[in-house]
């Protein structure tokens, strides 16, 4: 062997060594960056033609299980999924209040209805109590308060959703956008022999950072270029970005609903015109939509049904009184025209004009199987000398006493009548999100029913109609809460036969449910994230000491060689002085 060829060989040694020692150098320095993988150095040997081999760098490359950062990435998304319903169903769950157990009660739906129905029950034995009934009206005012701050808080949850997904799409496209330019810088790089580990560890934190956000999957070919789609299938990132696009609605409210052309309020999520937003786009962004459309709204129509269903009776049993003493007139809370056909059609409507005491001014008994529309009972009301009947300009029924000092009371039919145009609702409202009481009590509690007009045949002008100890119309509000009412099937709750308390109970039960499993899952899938991010870690990150300890070794190498370019020298040095 010639001194020519060993020197090549000692040159190569030395450079093979130099080499693995930056690289341990770097993967030292960078141990404690985030996303940062080991790089090795890939040696080979060489020929020299001699029959003797040198060694040479052929590649710097990281320490990256492939099928491990697929499970990760995976992961990821599920992680995002689930940490993303966790923290909002949480702030849904504190929204329904909580229930103390102290005497001084709790903030939840079902601890303000059982307050309500103690205050009922001092209202049933003092029907005449003027505090009873302002006790009553301010109890259920607090309730439909109530109701109403937790269908806002439920719709506004709902409206950060939204602002979120839209959020979210910005980022997922900012993401797409890093990953296309590292896309770029490796491709080039490979095809120039650079090295583009760096480069990688960087695309594949984007790529976890976007995999959070929504479920992809994804292939990196021998040039380096990574594509990315989504789990169904729609392309994100090929050659080029294929970028989301999506509009937050303008306001959200129970109605509001997803359409895929957005008439309803939420539009749909785009990608190359295509509407994805029912294909479990996964992620935070599949989450947000569950929340959106799924998960939130189905709280709102359990709640929806508490605050119809409490309507609904409460309403009906109001309808058969009437206050002592008699308003002066009294206003539907339904839309009408005079041509409508009467909504009940049998029975007897008894309408009496009563002075503040109860002693009737005029007594009329309407059968109403004899009549046909509702113009013909506001006709067969005006015959009365006492009392007037009209469709206001908004098309509400108004049945009036005509001397302000008088009032008017319905009866003869148990409020069938009345309930149908809610001529004396207590409470207003199509839902959770607008109950409230009724405009009229809500100013004045002593127009709160407690008794009923009297049902005695033959009543004329100058008879008692009204009493102010009657109170069986008290007795009945205050016996509606400790019996079951019929509610339908709403939300997540199947239909039941339960009391008010126990409906409440059951939607302050569910949303505490769901929010548990939601935290359930999202701590099991965190465990397991963080299992395979350790377990990564291990694999493909930085030991300190291990990567110290190849530095003494290739220190070592180093020196070796450089002593064996020493000697060569030395020996060239003497060929050539023997030469001379």
């Amino acid at each position: 062997m010639s001194l020519r060829v060993a020197g090549s060989i000692a040159t190569s040694a030395l450079r093979t060594s130099e080499v693995g020692i930056a690289v341990a150098s770097s993967n030292v320095a960078n141990a404690d960056t985030d996303g940062y993988t080991r790089k090795t150095a890939s040696n080979v040997t060489r020929s020299t033609g001699t029959n003797i081999s040198s060694v040479d760098v052929t590649a710097v490359s990281s320490n990256v299980d492939r099928y491990l950062l697929k499970t990760l990435v995976a992961a990821q998304s599920d992680l995002g999924y689930t940490d993303t319903r966790n923290r909002y169903l949480d702030q849904m769950q504190s929204a329904f209040g909580s229930v103390s157990d102290d005497d001084s009660g709790g903030t939840d739906i079902g601890s303000m209805i059982d307050a309500l129905a103690d205050t009922l029950g001092t209202l049933a034995t003092s029907p005449e109590s003027e505090s009873a009934k302002a006790a009553t009206v301010q109890d259920l005012s607090d309730l439909a308060e109530t109701l109403r701050s937790t269908s806002s808080s439920i719709q506004s949850l709902r409206a950060q959703a939204d602002d979120a997904i839209a959020s979210t799409v910005d980022s997922i496209n900012e993401t797409l956008n890093s990953i296309d330019s590292l896309n770029d810088q490796i491709v080039k790089g490979k095809a120039l022999g650079q090295n583009v580990t760096d480069l990688e560890d960087r695309r594949n934190t984007a790529l976890k950072s976007l995999a959070t956000n929504i479920d992809v999957t994804y292939q990196v070919d021998d040039s380096g270029l990574m594509r990315i789609s989504t789990a169904s299938g729609k392309s994100l990132l090929d050659s080029k970005v294929h970028e989301l696009s999506y509009t937050p609605a303008a306001s959200v409210s129970a109605s509001t609903i997803y359409s895929a052309s957005g008439s309803s309020g939420f539009g749909g999520i785009m990608l190359n015109g295509t509407d994805i937003t029912g294909s479990s786009p996964g992620g935070t962004l599949g989450a947000l939509v569950q929340l959106r459309d799924t998960d939130l709204p189905a709280q709102q129509a359990s709640l929806d049904e508490l605050a119809t269903t409490l309507m609904d009776s409460l309403n009906a049993i109001q309808n058969q009184g009437t206050a002592y003493p008699a308003p002066q007139s009294l206003t539907g809370t339904e839309t009408v025209s005079s041509g409508d056909a009467l909504t009940v059609t049998s029975g007897t409507l008894r309408v009496a004009v009563t002075d503040s005491s109860g002693t009737a001014a005029e007594v009329l008994d309407i059968d109403l199987s004899t009549l046909s529309t509702l113009q013909d009972v506001v006709d067969a009301i005006n015959t009365m000398s006492t009392a007037s009947a009209s469709i206001s300009a908004d098309g509400k029924l108004v049945i009036a006493a005509t001397d302000s000092g008088n009032g008017i009371a319905l009866g003869g039919d148990d409020g069938a009548f009345s309930t149908a145009y809610g001529l004396n609702d207590l409470l207003t409202g199509t839902g959770a999100s607008d109950i409230k009481v009724a405009t009229r009590i809500a100013g004045d509690s002593s127009l709160l029913a407690t008794g009923a007009l009297s049902s005695t045949s033959g009543l004329t002008a100058g008879d008692t109609v009204l009493t102010s100890g009657e109170g069986s119309v008290a007795t009945a509000l205050s016996a509606a809460f400790s019996t079951s009412h019929d509610f339908d099937a709403a939300g997540g709750l199947s239909a039941r036969s339960t009391t008010f308390a126990g409906y409440a109970g059951a939607v302050i039960q569910g949303a505490a449910t769901l929010a548990d499993m939601a935290s359930t899952a999202y701590d099991s899938q965190n465990s397991y994230a963080s299992s395979l991010e350790s377990t990564f870690s291990s694999q493909s990150g930085v030991n300190v000491d291990e990567e110290t300890a190849a530095i003494s070794t290739l220190q070592s190498a180093y020196e070796a060689a450089a002593a064996v370019m020493k000697t060569l020298q030395e020996m060239f040095s003497t060929a050539l002085d023997m030469v001379q």
